[in-house]
């Protein structure tokens, strides 16, 4: 059901290396790009790619950068610092650690996605501090590195961008510009809500929602969504993720449609993103129609998982894809 979801949606989708093992050489992420493909459904459409990501660590070598990025297929490292999110327990303890593997992506063209959170501060101020700590150094260092800030979450991260370096791009889940933490929290707690970084303040999803909307290339897609059992979402200690593939194009215009911007949506979703990673726009379109429908409680998750609940399970979703 996930490959279903996003093949219909998507004619590339930037595959993440936070598993179990982390996707740290060259020849996992090919493997697991095999896999992939192998596993695809056999109606999936012909032009679809699954764009490669490797795991940063402490340990990663500009020799595995460069072997990488030769393939032609692995796009860009993934830093997660460490324990930061779901798996994320090898990645990074001090960016300087990576210095000399960003020096070789800078040199190459390859790009960094970065989970711009510290672990040592209050849940709901790890972004802006990161940003401090973190990105304006790291930013001013490498010049020339193309950096996306993903799923960012505050007004803090937006005005970053914004006004930050040319080489500096961030994505928004769909999520996040439809939630605030009070969804999560507020007459009980909704695990399917739970995402890193966690939902914030209505201020910060009006800045979201602003940027996205504003026709502006540094802020594009990126759905950042987490197929996790529906056991290890409702559970004494759930994880982090939210599962959006089943219909984040459509969550996306419900956002944009909230605030009559939808004329500002296919560029978000199909033009700066692509523009950033270097590749040409997809020709294959989908046409997407206001009429309501209902999310399924749960889906298939495999034999051995179970079933996946996704978002807005059991409620209506306003947009819906034309087949």
């Amino acid at each position: 059901e996930v490959l279903k979801h996003a093949t219909k949606r998507f004619g590339r989708v930037l595959m993440m290396p936070n598993l179990k093992p982390p996707i740290t050489t060259t020849q996992m992420a090919l493997d697991y790009r095999q896999h992939i493909i192998d596993s695809l459904p056999k109606d999936s459409p012909k032009d679809f790619k699954p764009l490669m990501t490797l795991y940063l660590t402490d340990k990663t070598t500009p020799q595995e950068i460069r072997k990488a990025y030769a393939t032609g297929k692995i796009v860009a490292c993934k830093y997660y610092p460490a324990g930061a999110t779901t798996n994320s327990d090898f990645g990074v303890s001090d960016v300087k650690n990576t210095y000399p593997a960003l020096q070789a992506m800078q040199e190459i063209g390859m790009r960094l996605c970065i989970h711009s959170e510290v672990t040592n501060a209050d849940i709901f101020e790890r972004e802006p501090l990161f940003i401090e700590e973190v990105m304006k150094p790291l930013a001013i260092k490498f010049p020339k590195l193309n950096i996306i800030m993903e799923h960012i979450s505050t007004r803090e991260a937006v005005e970053y961008v914004m006004n930050g370096p040319p080489n500096l791009r961030a994505s928004i889940t769909c999520h996040h510009l439809l939630f605030n933490r009070n969804h999560l929290l507020v007459g009980g707690i909704r695990p399917h809500l739970y995402c890193l970084p966690i939902l914030k303040a209505e201020v910060h999803r009006q800045a979201l929602l602003k940027a996205a909307t504003s026709g502006s290339p540094k802020f594009f897609l990126g759905t950042d969504s987490a197929p996790h059992p529906t056991g290890a979402k409702e559970s004494a200690c759930g994880c982090a993720g939210v599962y959006t593939a089943h219909a984040a194009v459509e969550l996306y215009a419900e956002a944009f449609d909230s605030v009559g911007a939808l004329d500002k949506l296919d560029s978000f979703c199909s033009e700066y993103g692509a523009e950033h990673y270097g590749f040409e726009r997809n020709t294959r379109m989908i046409t997407l129609e206001k009429t309501p429908w209902t999310v399924p409680s749960s889906y298939d998750f495999g034999d051995e998982h179970g079933t996946v609940t996704p978002l807005r399970a059991g409620k209506e979703v306003l947009w819906k894809i034309v087949e």
